[in-house]
């Protein structure tokens, strides 16, 4: 008897290679790795695949959910809640003063200095709707829909710079390489889309946040589960289009051609990332023609367009909120929306200010809009939109005699509409100075188990076994914050 390519007898087994033994023998990691994720998860059989397998199959929630799918707004950099949504008026009362001592006794932190002088805001705040909560006259458009959202107050994270705090509040832990939020829910929901991907990005702002494409990774879940950034002009994604020459009916035998030999490695090796590969072609091939469609706002009315401030061909954050809503209509799971610039520390290009002013321009009308918009089609209901930043500012100054604060992670505000969230319900209260909260305080991690609980998921059962041990979105922490649920 002799083993194949190896002419030795079985009984020298000398010449044989891991590689070959792991791979010829049927017992190849991938495919003890996809014999276990089929096993677990009930996947559908595959669409052309051969693999027995489609990973982005719809998949039954843990128990009812309260939406189906989430818009996360993301705004990087860091807002300063107490110009936005945590008025302090004893901050204008004691502005240009040092912080009472017993304030910052004992605190040790990055970007905390004691003797920074408190900083009052530079804008004015005014109580709204039933709900009587308190908005900044910067945000006048959210201020109409104050009552069909829940503010978080006294928010807390981790992290003191941005790219691990952006990493963070996406994947719940600073260390790259983490699945990421919208990865994990796709894992556990499956998608409803056929013609375009479950977790969708857009990035508006001078440059994309800290964090990088971490902050929409699958890390160590299958590729497939990653967000694909989108444009808002052009082709969606780049190289969507065909080449020249290049007509459909060739296109299609080529990839036909690409799935039987991926289709033969995936039943030689057992690799999900074959199997993903193979679902990755297909997708792409399918947003040919969707996707192109899918970002032409042309067919939009001018109502819809003026109530987003949307200009057709013009990137901006307020064009993919619009997106999102179209998206969301067509089954998408997961949008995230991410904005920078929110970084004002007073320097240049930084002024609490100007600066504060200009990016809540940017960003007020369309995240109103977003709301109403859904509200009026129905799908606010069963769609949960969530806001904030990867942590706050501080209630100090910093910079040029104070025209900017700097970065803090004991006291931010969120906050989430829709999918299950009790209009008009208000979170946690901090101090008199913004500086801790005193009352209600949510860690991030809360915010991530309750965004899961929301959709259907038990966030302590969502869980992926990779290096040994069993990993989930929240680590070994995290609670649902049921004050805010209706």
């Amino acid at each position: 008897m002799t083993f194949p390519n190896h002419p030795r007898p079985a009984t020298d087994l000398s010449g044989i290679s891991r590689r070959w033994f792991l791979e010829q023998c049927g017992v190849g990691l991938g495919s003890i790795a996809l014999g276990h994720l089929l096993q677990h998860e009930g996947y559908a059989a595959p669409v052309g695949s051969g693999s027995g397998a489609n990973p982005l199959a719809v998949k039954s929630p843990h128990f009812a959910p309260k939406a189906k799918r989430v818009l996360y707004l993301f705004m990087a950099g860091g807002p300063s809640q107490m110009d936005l949504l945590d008025n302090k008026p004893q901050l204008t009362k004691f502005d240009g003063t040092l912080p009472p001592a017993e304030l910052v006794k004992g605190y040790r932190a990055a970007f905390i200095n004691p003797s920074s002088k408190l900083l009052g805001p530079k804008f004015k705040f005014a109580k709204h709707g039933q709900s009587g909560i308190e908005v900044s006259e910067l945000l006048p458009h959210l201020a109409q829909v104050i009552d069909d959202i829940a503010i978080v107050k006294g928010m807390s994270t981790d992290a003191f710079n941005h790219a691990p705090g952006q990493i963070l509040m996406s994947t719940g832990s600073m260390i790259f390489g983490r699945p990421s939020f919208g990865a994990w829910t796709i894992y556990g929901l499956g998608s409803e889309s056929q013609d375009l991907p479950g977790f969708v990005v857009f990035s508006t702002g001078k440059k994309g946040p800290s964090g990088g494409n971490s902050n929409w990774g699958s890390g160590f879940l299958p590729s497939l589960y990653q967000g694909v950034q989108f444009r808002s002009t052009g082709d969606p994604v780049l190289y969507l289009s065909n080449p020249k020459g290049i007509d459909p009916s060739r296109q299609r035998r080529a990839i036909d051609a690409i799935r039987d030999l991926n289709a033969e490695r995936l039943s030689a090796t057992g690799d999900p990332e074959i199997a993903a590969r193979i679902a990755s072609y297909e997708m792409a091939y399918r947003m040919q023609t969707g996707a192109p469609q899918l970002i032409d706002l042309a067919g939009e009315s001018k109502a819809t367009l003026d109530l987003y401030g949307a200009e057709p061909g013009k990137p901006s954050f307020a064009n993919n909120c619009l997106l999102a809503r179209r998206l969301v209509e067509r089954g998408v799971r997961f949008v995230q929306l991410y904005h920078t610039n929110w970084d004002h520390h007073g320097g240049p290009g930084e002024d609490l200010g100007p600066d504060l002013d200009k990016v809540c321009r940017d960003v007020d009308q369309g995240c109103a809009a977003l709301i109403q918009d859904l509200k009026s089609r129905g799908l606010l209901d069963d769609t949960l939109v969530v806001w904030g930043g990867e942590f706050g500012r501080t209630p100090m100054g910093e910079i040029r005699d104070h025209v900017g604060r700097n970065h803090h992670v004991d006291a931010f505000t969120m906050w989430m509409a829709g999918g299950g969230v009790r209009p008009g319900a208000s979170l946690g209260v901090t101090d008199e100075f913004g500086f801790a909260p005193v009352e209600g305080q949510a860690h991030i991690h809360d915010v991530q188990a309750t965004i899961l609980h929301l959709l259907g998921l038990d966030h302590t059962r969502l869980t992926y076994r990779s290096q040994g041990r069993d990993f989930r979105l929240t680590d070994v922490e995290g609670r649902v914050l049921k004050p805010i649920l209706a």
